[in-house]
């Protein structure tokens, strides 16, 4: 059996003394593994850094086996942010959450679409922060947990939103929503109103928009199946929350 489709690298692991277990997301046949050979030497360790995106053939004797993989660059979106250690987070975080909530050889097509305009918000400009909260919304909404921003739930207003139901995942405005505010997930306002192209969001939005994905990432997609967040992931709200305390403002 034997398929060519285009995927991002999630990761790469050591297997044997020169080959590699690679994983992708795939255009047409969702997350998928494979085996590289020779994928440790450094030319393929180039190619297969998270994030990149390649031309990939699977060969395999039956459906269900690991088979092997042969890749070829297409875009190499790692490369364009190694020196951007808040940018390289968001790029793990974004693959460990891929590789942890994804089944395999599922297609997703919305969310390899998804995948691709994040990462190039990743490459470019000041708003890349608010670029990886938005994808973690079509993440959960690719999973079946999507957020209604768009109006009030009690009001059916589209003014002046405040705050998110934490259990049905819709929004509230700030005047429905102030009696039970302490009951409620704070709404930063990039994530429900249009912003000027030349505006980012400052970190402390960024902050509430993580903890607000990460309410119903934990709650609704890993907890019913024993699963926990990625540290990656962690690791980026952590950092982003560090940032916002100490008022360092993207550039």
């Amino acid at each position: 059996m034997e398929w060519r489709d285009t995927g991002f690298v999630l990761s790469a692991r050591r297997y044997g003394e020169n080959a590699l277990i690679v994983e992708l997301l795939t255009r047409e046949h969702g997350r998928h593994a494979g085996l590289v050979r020779g994928g440790q030497s450094p030319r393929r360790r180039a190619v297969l850094q998270p994030g990149n995106l390649v031309a990939a053939s699977w060969r395999g004797r039956l459906p269900e086996s690991l088979g092997t993989l042969d890749c070829e660059l297409v875009e190499a979106h790692a490369a364009r942010i190694l020196d951007d250690p808040d940018r390289l987070m968001a790029l793990g975080a974004a693959t460990a959450l891929l590789l942890t909530v994804l089944p395999e050889r599922e297609p997703h097509e919305a969310l390899y679409a998804a995948l691709a305009g994040m990462l190039d918000a990743l490459d470019s400009g000041p708003l890349w922060a608010q670029s990886y909260v938005a994808w973690e919304c079509d993440l959960l909404g690719g999973l079946g947990f999507g957020l209604d921003l768009t109006r009030c739930a009690a009001t059916g207003t589209s003014d002046d939103l405040a705050y998110v139901s934490p259990r049905s995942g819709r929004a509230v405005s700030r005047t429905a929503g102030l009696p039970y505010h302490d009951k409620l997930l704070p709404l930063p306002g990039f994530l429900w109103r249009a912003m000027p192209a030349d505006r980012a969001a400052n970190r402390n939005e960024i902050v509430a928009g993580l903890a607000l994905t990460q309410y119903f990432l934990v709650h609704h997609v890993l907890a019913p199946h024993d699963g926990k967040l990625p540290e990656a992931r962690e690791r980026l709200a952590e950092r982003m929350r560090r940032s916002a305390s100490a008022g360092i403002i993207d550039a």
